[in-house]
């Protein structure tokens, strides 16, 4: 059995699905499942293949992570703007706590915001991630979010850790 390529699946491949099992097999022979910091390296050097199976209702399938560059995208390795809505510049942040706000004694403080830039927030640990290093907020990503479009754009609902709010 030969596997199938990740590439000919298309942008619908599940790279960063829960359920999707990553198999690095190295020259050498040695076979590791998951992924690392260096994985993307190995197989872009060539000193490793990646492979990924995807769990299918009634059977599993095999694939081949040809297109590395994809990949990279994908998992955030490389900025995606299509993928995550967000370009990477400093973004225009309009913010108001939500009612209630969390509540005064916890960590997190419910927090509406709006971009200006034109950006839309796709890939909530991407937006968090800027937004740490644009402003030092820390925002919860293993909480509900959303949004709502309006006629003034779309307002985005999430949390923010009350202390890195306050300076």
């Amino acid at each position: 059995m030969r596997p199938r390529s990740a590439k000919e699946a298309g942008r619908s491949f599940p790279y960063k699905a829960s359920t999707t099992c990553y198999i690095e097999v190295w020259n050498d022979g040695t076979v590791t499942h998951g992924t690392d910091d260096g994985t993307y390296r190995r197989a872009l050097t060539g000193e490793s293949r990646l492979f990924a199976v995807w769990p299918g209702e009634w059977s599993s399938h095999l694939f081949l992570i040809d297109d590395l560059d994809e990949y990279a995208r994908a998992v955030g390795i490389e900025h995606d703007q299509e993928r995550t809505g967000l370009a990477e510049h400093v973004h225009d942040v309009q913010w108001v706590a939500a009612d209630g706000g969390g509540g005064a004694r916890s960590q997190y403080v419910d927090v509406r915001l709006s971009l200006g830039c034109g950006c839309a927030i796709h890939d909530l640990r991407v937006f968090a991630a800027q937004m740490r290093e644009q402003r030092g907020w820390d925002i919860a990503t293993s909480v509900g979010w959303g949004s709502s479009s309006g006629p003034d754009g779309t307002d985005y609902s999430l949390r923010i850790r009350r202390k890195s709010l306050d300076g």
